[in-house]
């Protein structure tokens, strides 16, 4: 410890790296790789890893070039290339091996399951690592609310899934009274266990830019546990003297679940909860955020930003994205629509390194894409789908067709 005292910094850079790529479990290069940081005290037996993390920091090259005036720094964080298919993994991860490590403890009153209220990634990355450890799951999800591939995740990982007539703050509330009855382990992000997987992303993300920090990074936020788990990473590598600055933070928000965003704009004079709207990034469709509090210590903390997307801003930035190469949920579109309004008023500047968090895989949302691209979402121009064509199996249509897709280019 003689040279922590001495090289602090130093010293948990060299443990950081020299831990990249490994592939003993249930270190690898992800979450686990930074223990010490996140729960120091759990026995390897007890870690219940699906190798989670060490995800893609996508460089947006054509992105920021053709469609960003020029911006030649833009990144993003692909944290939807997990298990699970969402963020919620490098969290999920960390509680579950909690709750492995206590039902094997004598407790006076034993874990019988652990539960949450979802909007859909919650409850699938709590299934699984549940079903990978063998504990029952107990999720409640508001009904019609969210998308079919979100759905049969828990379904399939035999969880115990409660389809309740209420949205995600109704099920929230319902979860609290539960798990204060019955000795049922609350997963939800009020849990900081969670938040402590949630910030190696922040850390992943100094790493892969040789500890260099970004001057943005762009949270989309619903329950706003995220956008202070980054915090969370950036600071504690501040602190320990990895890094000498915070990149300004930034949270953006569906307009149609807004609140903070309200908040913010009334210059934190008084956080009103309201009843969320639909919107196609579901997952952040809640007026009511537990983690409001933590959001407005981060943001002030990095002179940070709240922004909103209308319903859309936020599909046109999505699929503006996937014409770039990328296959991006809404709630990524909800982070891009932000990054083009900031750009668009000079907030954000061409040469800023800037980095957008992509929360989900856009698999988990392939009927709005459909929706977008057949051009049947109402009041909604769709300004860059992309429908089929169809065309006779003749090869005169075939090349009429492609002579007028391709003018000018053959």
């Amino acid at each position: 410890m003689a040279a922590l005292a001495r090289h602090p910094g130093s010293y948990w850079r060299d443990l950081f790296d020299s831990r990249v790529g490994r592939t003993v479990w249930p270190y690898g290069s992800g979450v686990w790789s930074k223990k010490e940081f996140v729960l120091p005290g759990i026995d390897p037996d007890h870690i219940v890893s699906l190798f989670e993390g060490n995800s893609n920091l996508f460089w947006a090259e054509r992105l920021g070039r053709d469609h960003l005036a020029g911006m030649k720094d833009l990144w993003v964080k692909h944290c939807g290339i997990s298990h699970t298919g969402s963020f919620k993994d490098l969290g999920m991860t960390v509680l579950v091996s909690q709750v492995n490590r206590l039902r094997r403890a004598p407790l006076s009153r034993p874990i019988a399951g652990v539960g949450c209220a979802s909007t859909g990634d919650t409850s699938a990355a709590l299934s699984a690592y549940c079903a990978a450890a063998g504990i029952p799951a107990i999720v409640f999800l508001p009904a019609n609310r969210i998308s079919l591939e979100q759905l049969i995740q828990p379904i399939a990982n035999g969880a115990t899934v409660l389809s309740l007539d209420t949205d995600f703050d109704g099920c929230m509330r319902l979860i609290r009274e539960v798990t204060a009855e019955l000795p049922i382990y609350l997963a939800n992000s009020l849990n900081s266990l969670r938040l402590e997987g949630q910030k190696t992303a922040a850390i992943e993300i100094l790493q892969q830019f040789d500890w260099e920090v970004p001057d943005w990074v762009i949270v989309p936020g619903g329950n706003l546990g995220n956008i202070y788990a980054f915090y969370k990473g950036f600071e504690m590598c501040r602190v320990l003297g990895l890094v000498d600055r915070l990149p300004r933070l930034v949270c953006a928000q569906a307009a149609n679940a807004n609140p903070l965003y309200r908040y913010y704009k009334s210059g934190w004079t008084q956080f009103q909860p309201q009843v969320a709207e639909p919107t196609f990034a579901s997952a952040i469709q809640i007026g009511d955020p537990v983690s409001v509090d933590r959001a407005v210590v981060a943001l002030k903390a990095t002179n940070g930003i709240v922004a909103e997307a209308t319903e859309e801003e936020l599909m046109n930035a999505m699929s503006l994205a996937d014409r770039t190469g990328m296959f991006a949920c809404p709630h990524t579109g909800v982070a891009l629509a932000a990054l083009f309004k900031l750009r668009e008023e000079g907030t954000i500047g061409a040469n800023d390194r800037t980095v957008v968090v992509s929360t989900a895989h856009g698999l988990k949302f392939s009927q709005s894409k459909i929706d977008y691209h057949d051009q049947k979402i109402e009041d909604m121009a769709c300004k860059y789908a992309n429908p089929p064509v169809s065309v006779k199996a003749d090869f005169g249509a075939v090349m009429d067709v492609l002579k007028k897709r391709l003018k000018g280019k053959l």
